[in-house]
């Protein structure tokens, strides 16, 4: 048997990422990057637009398999693969639910998950009338190409998405649901049916970008409440009902009335799976290579009582990010250093840090420090300026401030 080869058409860092798995698990893997001097540079073998049949379809002839740093493959060049006898995982009637919100919310609801309540809406007066039903506040969102609260706004007046109607035929309108935080439940599953789940992870979000995970959430350890329970059995039902493939990331939140309602889906590794390289038996980048493979699924186990995992947002503007690398080290010699390959840009995902023990306020702590070295404080929190592909799920704003931490 030859060596197995995968090809992931994106070359932001979650491609990256894959790649020390991939040598580690004996696996070739080639990246189809969109521009020069991409995160995933190492491994990329191509360079060009994925969006163009013609490129793709040369990328993908001597792979084995297909999968993505991000969901944004048009249909007609997935399914054009799929056509020529590709294998491509997740395949396309599954991405269609994570590119476009609308038809995931209309999904879901057949599927009975429990989701906001919610609505399409053609024009200003149907926007208004949903907001009147529902407290005089909604959520307003693009069904395509938001990320990182970009496509996401708070609106209390139809008018207010008169912008967007210009652009969208219909778009998508949510209650604001109050919530205490939010969580996010990783599972991957393979064509023939293996599934595996990690515990679930509470995220911490900081001006609509995620800055946290706490691993599992507090709360949901051997022998507590039943809502880890409850979200392994949505994220199993959305994974099987959707025929999802790979690493699939179900955001939910854990409303003030004790539900849990899906917010956002990626069917990719996940920014709230990060901390698994370092806390898990096996992490996300792995689990999403065999998954795709259809080989078997490893032990999603935590390795420690406690993981969390702080993004580096936007990064040192004045010199390299490794720079910092000695007094982190020094400061916090078992955090666990991530970089991106990427240039400093404000609000822009650079890198993360990882911290795993036994006493959760001691391993926030010491991951909050370590991250802290890297940040640059007036800066870290302007959002909407990374076009990388770990961006591709955002999140609502809630009236509940205690979630921000």
């Amino acid at each position: 048997m030859g060596v197995p080869v995968v090809g992931v058409v994106g070359g932001g860092q979650l491609a990256r990422m894959m790649v020390p798995a991939a040598v580690e698990l004996g696996i070739e893997i080639r990246v189809l990057a969109e521009v020069e001097g991409s995160s995933a540079r190492l491994a990329a073998t191509q360079v060009g637009d994925y969006r163009d049949v013609d490129t793709v379809m040369a990328f993908a002839k001597d792979v084995d398999v297909v999968t993505f740093d991000h969901e944004h493959v048009p249909q007609n060049v997935l399914r054009a693969m799929v056509d020529a006898g590709i294998s491509v995982q997740p395949g396309p009637d599954a991405l269609e639910f994570a590119q476009d919100k609308l038809r995931m919310r209309e999904r879901l609801t057949e599927l009975g998950a429990p989701v906001p309540a919610w609505a399409a809406v053609s024009n200003a007066e149907e926007l208004q009338r949903f907001i009147d039903e529902h407290r005089g506040v909604a959520i307003l969102k693009t069904p395509r190409g938001g990320y990182d609260g970009r496509g996401v706004r708070v609106v209390r007046s139809g008018e207010e998405g008169a912008d967007w109607f210009q652009d969208f035929d219909r778009l998508l309108v949510e209650e604001l649901v109050e919530f205490r935080r939010e969580l996010a439940q990783l599972i991957a599953r393979r064509p023939s049916g293996e599934i595996r789940v990690w515990p679930v992870a509470e995220t911490v979000q900081r001006g609509g970008v995620c800055h946290e995970v706490i691993a599992p959430a507090p709360g949901a350890g051997s022998g507590a409440n039943r809502f880890a329970e409850v979200a392994t059995g949505i994220a199993e039902s959305i994974a099987e009902g959707l025929d999802v493939t790979g690493v699939l990331a179900v955001e939910m939140f854990e409303t003030t009335d004790s539900r849990l309602l899906v917010n956002e889906l990626a069917m990719r590794p996940h920014n709230s799976g990060h901390w698994t390289i370092d806390g898990s038996r096996t992490s996300q980048f792995e689990q999403h290579l065999r998954a795709v493979l259809d080989l078997p699924l490893g032990d999603p186990a935590a390795l420690d009582a406690h993981s969390v995992m702080v993004n580096i947002l936007g990064g040192p503007q004045e010199e390299a990010i490794t720079d910092r690398f000695a007094v982190a080290m020094e400061h916090v010699p078992d955090a666990k250093l991530h970089t991106y390959g990427k240039s400093a840009r404000p609000g822009r995902k650079v890198g993360h840090v990882t911290v795993t023990g036994d006493d959760l306020d001691e391993v926030m702590y010491r991951a909050r420090t370590a991250a802290g070295f890297f940040d640059d404080p007036d800066t870290e929190t302007d959002t909407g300026t990374d076009t990388d592909t770990d961006t591709a799920t955002e999140t609502s704003t809630s009236t509940n401030t205690e979630e921000t931490r």
